[in-house]
């Protein structure tokens, strides 16, 4: 496939292949589940065509014809599909039958009836730095879960290249395009986002300017816990947002894939400091916040702590990518005095991290302090499944340090 950039997820896709009889590839719009499913299929429907959309309604069968795997596009337009698809897995008994791509989900009462044995759902985000070739993976997230350590030479990348790699954000068809027209790009996701896609995909009557001012206060509030209550306030207008119409326009961002929170880690402490719950915000891709906030390279470079809080988030998104490879996933820890992020595998192999903007000797001995820290809280029982304490900064080189503590700027973190 011309221009095609292999994809991490391409490996969980192949297996749930090998071992089910349909495998659902879901995330939000653009982020390239159609182009990956194509490298394993063999025919296609494609769902947001009206005379597909026709066929499914009248003979639903008629459209799971076809060289296997069968990749049925945008299915959750069909949404009786689900149980079409259900039976014709019963009936054929075999592995790999179809692959059904979507950038919704549908309505609990579509699904009702499991898929558990026949249906494997795989996520699929934006690209990370290493699958757009902006990092040279040198630091495996898989090899620090089994407590290797790494090393580096600082790439030569600098803190304009890691703001513009913000704001472009992991998108296909991004990759190559001039600042202006990526900006403009995300631009136009976010509108059609807010003024049809909530209401076509998920059925949400809403207000799109209201959901606008929503989504610049995530925006503001990116990676941070604000509550639904200070998110309807910050958003202001006219009419203040109800918490209620908050709460709902907020799990439509989520049903769409433009919002994926960072929930609490659940660990046992010995310590008496108090452990906060509230889930972290983050859209699925940094570049959908710098948009909504109208930034540019530029604007964030003159402003550090927006800057800031728009690193983490892509630090966050890439360690999604590449926890997933390994049955890992992220989660945010925050106590009355500290605040880092957890990736745990399945096996319960864990590392915490610390995302800094600045490089600098003293920006990383203050991560690196906090993250010990938080060692020195969590029970024994957990304290033998840490793998390693990590601070991902903007740039620079990956070392280990004396204390124990990996160094990494995000320009080396692979899978």
């Amino acid at each position: 496939m011309p221009g095609y950039r292999l994809r991490l997820v391409e490996s969980d896709i192949a297996a749930a292949l090998s071992r089910v009889g349909a495998v659902v590839v879901d995330g939000a719009r653009a982020c390239g589940k159609t182009c990956t499913s194509r490298r394993f299929a063999r025919s296609e429907a494609r769902l947001d065509d009206p005379a597909t959309m026709l066929l499914a309604e009248t003979t639903p069968e008629a459209l799971l014809t076809g060289g296997v795997p069968r990749l049925l596009d945008e299915w959750q337009h069909a949404p009786t599909l689900w149980n079409s698809v259900r039976r014709e897995c019963d009936d054929r008994a075999e592995p790999g039958q179809f692959i059904l791509t979507g950038s919704a989900v549908p309505a609990d009462d579509v699904t009702r009836h499991s898929g558990m044995g026949r249906i494997a759902r795989v996520r699929m985000r934006p690209m990370s730095l290493f699958e757009s070739g902006h990092s040279g993976g040198e630091v495996s997230i898989g090899a620090l879960l089994d407590g290797e350590t790494a090393g580096a030479l600082p790439s030569g990348a600098a803190l304009n290249d890691v703001a513009s790699w913000i704001c472009a954000g992991g998108w296909p068809a991004n990759l190559g395009a001039s600042a202006t027209a990526a900006t403009r790009t995300i631009g136009d996701y976010i509108n059609e986002a807010a003024r049809v896609e909530v209401a076509d995909a998920v059925g949400v009557r809403h207000q799109p300017e209201a959901l606008l001012r929503l989504m610049r206060s995530i925006a503001r509030n990116v990676s941070t816990e604000a509550n639904l209550t200070a998110l309807a306030s910050d958003a202001g207008g006219q009419t203040p947002l109800a918490r209620s119409t908050a709460a709902a326009y907020m799990d439509a961002l989520e049903r769409i894939f433009v919002v994926e929170p960072q929930p609490a880690w659940s660990v046992q402490m010995r310590s008496r400091a108090t452990l906060r719950k509230t889930p972290k915000i983050h859209f699925v891709d940094p570049s959908l916040a710098a948009s909504a906030l109208r930034a540019t390279p530029r604007r964030l470079l003159s402003d550090p702590e927006t800057l800031g809080l728009l690193f983490e988030s892509l630090v966050v998104r890439d360690l999604r990518v590449y926890s997933q490879v390994h049955t890992g996933s992220l989660y945010h820890y925050r106590d009355s005095v500290g605040l880092e992020a957890v990736v745990e595998r399945d096996d319960g192999a864990w590392l915490a991290v610390e995302a800094k903007l600045s490089p600098s000797p003293k920006s990383v001995s203050a991560a690196a302090a906090s993250l010990l820290r938080l060692r020195d809280k969590v029970s024994a029982r957990r304290a033998q499944d840490l793998a390693t304490l990590l601070v991902v900064t903007s740039t620079g080189a990956a070392y280990r340090r004396k204390d124990g503590v990996q160094v990494a700027p995000v320009t080396t973190l692979g899978p």
